[in-house]
């Protein structure tokens, strides 16, 4: 009972092999699989893959690099529209990014409370892309907080202090492959909080496990990003699998597998 709650399966590093991955991914026991969409066009090719898989479901998003200016508000009204399909389970992802030296940090931080709004006029959950970009991040949840506000923090990279902040605002831990790298902070994060706040993902075709670093990452490899943190925590795969699952169907408001 495996979840990749975040995986390009629409993108085109899959066009060649998609029906092979899926059918790879099925015999592996993925059975719940969210597909995001990171501007207009992916977030329509995200909820057309949806809507040929019944575990298959698509997020509508606005990525960060999107926002290298102001965005037009037309883009806005157009995502809003999309996310009402019936196969979109949230928004995302959306966030900010200033990694890169040519960051515009105000379109960025305009389009994420923008996009918070469609999130919170669908009622949806928001999946968060965060990079060098904490401090304002946290900031802007705590301005746009509002009872409905909920979602998951995609590939977490933050510390046990920032892991329980984000957890007190109403948001679950994504983990991806970097938890079997070395070095990697998320096995100290996995411990100090409640299996209850974790979820899985891939976020292929990037960061592979360890494994397979360095190659297309693809969401059959979620199984090592669950073992890893069964092994961390102590407890059967079998267990972990079904509590993240169940976490996973919680927060994105989805039929039980």
């Amino acid at each position: 009972m495996l979840v990749d709650t975040h995986a390009h399966l629409s993108f085109p590093d899959f066009d060649n092999d998609r029906k092979e991955i899926i059918e790879r991914l099925c015999r592996e026991g993925v059975r719940l699989l969210i597909d995001p969409g990171i501007d207009v066009p992916t977030s329509r090719k995200s909820i057309e893959l949806a809507s040929g898989y019944d575990f298959i479901y698509a997020n509508v998003g606005l990525h960060p690099h999107e926002a290298s200016s102001p965005v037009d508000g037309e883009i806005f009204a157009e995502l809003a529209s999309l996310a009402r399909s019936p196969k979109v389970a949230g928004i995302g992802e959306i966030g900010l990014d200033y990694h890169y030296p040519d960051h515009n940090k105000a379109a960025q931080q305009d389009a994420f409370r923008q996009m918070l709004g469609v999130a919170r006029t669908l009622d949806l959950p928001v999946v968060i892309h965060c990079r060098d970009a904490w401090e304002d991040m946290l900031r802007i949840l705590s301005e746009e907080k509002h009872s409905s506000l909920r979602g998951m923090m995609h590939c977490f990279s933050g510390d046990t202090t920032i892991a329980r902040e984000c957890i007190r605002m109403g948001f679950k831990l994504s983990i991806p492959g970097t938890v079997t790298w070395k070095r990697s902070l998320l096995p100290d994060v996995i411990r100090e909080v409640s299996l209850d706040d974790l979820l899985t993902e891939t976020d292929a075709p990037y960061l592979a496990p360890a494994p397979f670093r360095g190659k297309r990452n693809e969401p059959s490899y979620v199984r090592f990003v669950t073992g890893a943190i069964a092994e961390i925590r102590g407890i059967t795969l079998h267990e972990t699998a079904k509590r993240i699952a169940e976490n996973s169907i919680e927060l994105f408001r989805l039929p039980a597998l």
